[in-house]
């Protein structure tokens, strides 16, 4: 370890904070107190700069012997610092941040010998589906839901692949040569109250549904005659042998009283059978509607299955990576040591002060892990590195 890097986990300093107090990017000081690699360009007005401001951290230690190995090794955090915990919680919180879309360089791709993108949104098949316990079980609840009817949501944060699972299983019907109609309202622009935009009502609902299963059909004006409409093309298809499944994304977006609505709609039944599946598709806030505590909708929360799509946690995330670039032809072990594996997960995961004490929450949903890996990648082959190792994925 150098002793600049022992000096500032002694005092307490993130690499991040120095990165902003010298204006550069995190990853040229992880490349510095880690590798002790300079910028290129600039240096000698680099190492003044850097000189000034370890000057005012209290770091008067000449930069040249900074950069030299710590033989002694760094002081231990527990035994210099009696304030640990509060420290690693705000280091935690600072340092962790979701990076915008990051894109393979094609200079990264020629340097791992990719010559395709383990990370592109484009998914070609069921095959590509990363398969984990978790997501094995939300994609045979969806199938089950449009083979015999059902109500359930699926919760994620965004990123977490619940689009992904959507097209699955639209393409799994295809494939399969299902009889059942799948209606997706359209949901642009839509917003939870009218004031921001436009809320999808139950009255849409029934004009996607018509215009799905009865394109031809003018839909009825009043809302009696187009209930009675809706009511009767879906039997109508029913007994044409055809099953159906509302589909209805970004449901977090959905106001309360359409939720309760939507209890009716799947109660419409033709004698015993009945006649609509319905999915919904949303962010965290969907449970949080969707909650037994909340009274407004506590008819729809007996009868709608909430199932939560959960981060890479317990060794997923390993898996996760390998299936990645199994895809493109790679072996991820050639391209990540398991110091950057580890590295990932510290990364993406949050300490935060409660009331209950200090709480982790999980940020390693896939989105966000290919963001940064792509991102370390990027990094790491701009230095000429053969792996990528945790310090450079730190460092982005």
């Amino acid at each position: 370890m150098l002793k600049l890097k022992a000096i500032l986990e002694e005092k307490g300093i993130s690499q991040r904070k120095l990165a902003r107090l010298l204006l550069v990017s995190p990853a040229v000081i992880t490349n510095l107190v880690n590798h002790g690699l300079m910028i290129k360009t600039g240096t000698d007005q680099f190492k003044t700069r850097l000189t000034e401001v370890l000057k005012t951290l209290g770091i008067s230690t000449a930069l040249s012997e900074l950069l030299t190995e710590d033989s002694a090794g760094a002081a231990t955090p527990a035994e210099d610092s009696p304030n640990l915990d509060e420290r690693s919680i705000t280091t935690t919180e600072e340092d962790t941040m979701l990076l915008a879309k990051q894109a393979l360089f094609p200079a990264t791709k020629k340097h791992f010998s990719l010559f395709n993108n383990p990370f592109t949104d484009e998914v070609r098949s069921a095959e590509e589906v990363f398969s984990s316990p978790d997501v094995r079980y939300v994609r045979e609840a969806l199938f089950q839901t449009a083979r015999f009817g059902g109500f359930m949501a699926v919760v994620g944060e965004s990123g977490a692949g619940k689009s992904t699972l959507r097209r699955d299983l639209i393409e799994r019907i295809n494939h399969d040569g299902l009889p059942v109609i799948v209606i997706e309202p359209y949901i642009i622009a839509m917003e939870d109250n009218d004031l921001k935009g436009k809320t999808l009502k139950a009255a849409h609902i029934a004009e996607s549904i018509i215009n799905t299963l009865a394109p031809l059909e003018s839909v009825k004006r009043s809302p009696e005659a187009r209930f009675r409409q809706l009511h009767r093309v879906l039997k109508e298809s029913a007994r044409a042998g055809n099953q159906h499944i509302l589909i209805i994304e970004e449901a977090h977006s959905l106001p309360v009283p359409t939720l309760k609505h939507l209890k009716r709609f799947f109660e419409l039944k033709n004698g015993f059978e009945r006649l609509l599946g319905i999915v919904l598709i949303g962010q965290t806030e969907l449970a949080q509607k969707l909650s037994e505590n909340n009274p407004a909708v506590r008819e729809v929360v007996q009868r709608c299955e909430v199932v939560t799509l959960l981060p890479l946690t317990d060794g997923k995330l390993e898996g996760y990576l390998k299936h990645k670039f199994a895809r493109v032809g790679a072996d991820v072990s050639k391209i990540l040591n398991q110091s950057a594996v580890d590295a990932v997960a510290e990364r993406l995961t949050v300490k935060s002060r409660t009331s209950k004490g200090v709480e982790q929450n999980s940020l390693l949903y896939p989105l966000a892990v290919n963001n940064l890996v792509a991102a370390a990648m990027n990094q790491a082959a701009e230095l000429g590195f053969e792996l990528v190792d945790g310090d450079v994925v730190r460092g982005v």
